[in-house]
Order: structure tokens, then sequence, then C-alpha cells
């Protein structure tokens, strides 16, 4: 059956590629001037700031009901790099689509765009990596137990 914490596991590196991958096109948009890549950033940041809202309500179920023990840090560290995320992630998406539909060209509004962009692939990757530890040195989420294969219906 499938709980939070693999709901969450299953989510989180959807919205981790798309504004990696949205990042990449903007830098190279501002580089060799191409509106694919242009456009192709706008539209990776709207689906990634969707997914990170997405990935965020899952990661919220799926910590539910940690509030002691060896976890509580760790997760409470995750969960607050993953609310800055959440929020850089929807107030970038925001400023897109202001510039986007004022046709804003001036280069002080485009330089503040990749930073908050550059500012916003710098916490994902924060947050992943504290998630990447709860899992990998803290053991968040894993099953000990192997599954009963005796039992299994064919």
């Amino acid at each position: 059956m499938i709980s939070a914490t693999h709901l969450h596991a299953m989510i989180i590196h959807f919205p981790i590629a798309l504004l990696v991958v949205g990042f990449i096109s903007e830098l190279i948009a501002v580089f060799i001037k191409n509106e694919f890549f242009k456009n192709a950033a706008f539209y990776l940041l709207l689906l990634g700031a969707l997914g990170a809202i997405i990935a965020y309500i899952s990661g919220s179920y799926a910590g539910e009901g940690i509030e002691e023990g060896p976890l509580l840090i760790p997760m409470e560290l995750h969960e607050d790099a993953a609310l800055i995320t959440l929020w850089l992630s929807i107030f970038t998406a925001l400023f897109s689509v202001v510039v986007y539909y004022f046709k804003a060209q001036n280069a002080k509004i485009k330089w503040l765009g990749i930073l908050l962009y550059t500012l916003l692939v710098i916490s994902v990757a924060r947050t992943g990596y504290l998630g990447g530890q709860l899992v990998f040195s803290h053991g968040a989420g894993v099953e000990l137990a192997l599954p009963d294969f005796n039992n299994l219906q064919n």
C-alpha cells in the first residue's frame, strides 16, 4: 500500500527536475537570446511551482506524527527549508507571470527574475539535501523488515 511517505518520495522529484531544468533554460536564454529557451524556462517554472505546492502538501502528510525522537530536528530543518522553497517558487512564478503579462523588457527586471530563479534553485538544492539526509542518514521512511514472500498470492 502506498503511504504518504511513499507518495512524497514519488512526487518530489518532478518539481526538482522541472525547476532545475527551467533554470538552466533561463540561463541558456540569457546567453544565446533564444525565445524557445525563454518560453521553456517560463513554463517549467510554472509547472515546477505547482509541483512544489503538491510536494509540500505530500511532505506535510509524510512527516505527520513525528513530534519527538531523533528525527524531530532533521525533519524540522527539512520542513523549514521546504516552506522557504515553496514560497520562493510561488513568488518567483508570480513575478514571472507579471513580467510575461506586461511584457517587461527592462534589464533590471530581467536580472531580478534571474536572481529570484537562482535563489529558488539554491533553496531547492538545500531542501533536497536535507530530505536526502532524512532518508539516507536517519532512515526516515525506510522499512526495516523484509516483506513475507511466502504469503504472496500469485
